[in-house]
This record gives structure tokens, sequence and C-alpha cells, in this order.
């Protein structure tokens, strides 16, 4: 319990815990654990987090279900290393791998991409990929906008893609029925594509099984909104993590898994 909670939460230097109680539940082969959590800065104050095991010794299972064990990320970070194969930018080895499920018409994700942008510069040991997770009940242009970029990626390469998903970002309100193919089509353009060809491609079943694939690949991992991070295995609801402890996060991983990362100081908390 305690490797896996030190796999969990050992970024945060003040989080101490202690496993209170592993019991048995009515459940065959489910097990209840209650852990007390307190900060280092607040000892007084604390909290009781509950969670349950399931038979397989494999999952836990709390607000959702994650991964569960001493290493409760190698198995999905073994998968992103050998399918996530959306553009990529950054280092070529994958050993520091930053897996990003995004919908190109989802807002939340049009302003993370400051926040992608600030992780490819403070870690330039990462390879970070984009991986199109369309939400089509919610966005309807997403997997026309995310198949006509996976077009302009074949055409033009990986650096055209990331040209491309950022024009979409910047004119995300010009996705509508009016506008909606112009303003793909200027994104294509932008970046150095032919947009007759994109929007053309973007029709061909061959296209639109390689969104699918993407997309499925986040289900699979537990991704179930978007933005999304998938930090060498870590999935996290990255848009709601303050950067600073996100920085943390991707660091403390890497190290875990023996990719040498010394954060530096941010500008803005130098004093």
């Amino acid at each position: 319990m305690n490797t896996f909670l030190k796999a969990l939460w050992g970024y945060d230097e003040n989080r101490i815990w202690d496993v209170a109680a592993v019991l048995a539940t009515t459940a065959p082969g489910v097990a209840k654990v209650v852990v007390f959590v307190k900060d280092k800065t607040q000892p007084d104050k604390g909290q009781t987090t509950v969670f349950f095991t399931t038979p397989d010794g494999k999952h836990a299972i709390a607000d959702n279900v994650i991964d569960f064990g001493p290493m409760p990320f190698a198995d999905t970070r073994k998968v992103m290393q050998e399918k996530a194969d959306g553009a990529a930018r950054g280092a070529k080895g994958n050993q520091l791998l930053l897996v990003e499920f995004a919908d190109l018409q989802c807002p939340h994700c049009k302003e993370f991409q400051a926040t992608m942008d600030n992780i490819a510069q403070d870690f330039p040991m990462a390879k970070i990929v984009f991986e199109n997770y369309p939400i089509t009940e919610l966005h309807p242009w997403a997997m026309r906008a995310a198949a006509e970029g996976e077009c302009v990626r074949k055409a033009k390469g990986d650096e055209a893609f990331f040209t491309y998903s950022a024009a979409v970002f910047d004119g995300q309100a010009g996705l509508t029925n009016e506008q909606g193919l112009a303003t793909l089509s200027a994104a294509a353009t932008k970046a150095g594509a032919d947009p007759k060809q994109a929007a053309t491609c973007a029709e061909t079943p061959a296209i639109r099984a390689a969104v699918d694939a993407q997309k499925k690949l986040g289900v699979d991992a537990g991704v179930d909104q978007t933005p999304m991070l998938v930090v060498n295995g870590h999935v996290l609801p990255a848009s709601q993590i303050p950067y600073e402890t996100l920085r943390k996060i991707i660091a403390y991983q890497a190290n875990q898994d023996g990719v040498a990362v010394t954060l530096q100081p941010q500008l803005n908390t130098l004093k």
C-alpha cells in the first residue's frame, strides 16, 4: 500500500500519510483501504481517504478506477510507448513520454496549449505526442478537424500538424456550419498543405480509422475527458492541476522511471 501511495503522491514533499486499515468487505477479494493524509505545513489538519482494491490486485477504485500496485503506471507506459503514434515533438526517445489527448474543438484544450508549450520548454528531454480524442457528442467539428489534421501531417509531417492544430485552436470560434470548412482550409494553408487535398483526404476511411484508433488508445487507458496528459503511463486531468504541481509530478515520475530530471526554478517563483 505504501509503495503504491508513494508512486501516486511522492511528488509532493509536504504530503504525509498513514495506512490506517486494510479491511475485508462483503465482496469476495475486494479490500477497503483507509488512509489518513496530512500536510507537513498543517500537521493539525488532515483528512481520511478511502479506496477499494480489486481481487486481481491490479486496480483501485475511488472516484474512478486506477491501476494499483508498486508500479501502477508501468503497463500503461508500455502501451503508450508501443502505440502512441500521433504527431510528436521534442526528444526522439520515449523514456520520458508525455501523451496529450485533446479535442481540437474543446475550449479547455485550447487554453491548455500554453501549458503544453511550457512543458516542452521545461522538459526538453521529453517526447510529447498529440493524440486526437474528438468528443463528437459535444463538438460536431472535432472529428473533421482531427481528420484534416492527420491529412496535413501525412502530407507535410509532424511540425506541420502542430502548426495546423495551433491555427485550429486559434480559429476555434469559426468551427460552425457556416464557417467550419473555411476555418479548416485556412489552417491547412497556414501549415503549408494543400487545403483541397486535405479536405478530400479527410473523407477517406483510412484517415477516419486512424483518428478512431487514437481515441480508442485513450479510452483503453482511462481517458474520459479532454484535455488529459499521460505522463509515462500516469493519466492526469492536467488542465485541473496547477502548473507548478504538474511540473513536480512530471519530474517525479521521470526520476521514478530512471530519467534524471532536475527542476529549474521558474522566474515567477524566484525571490
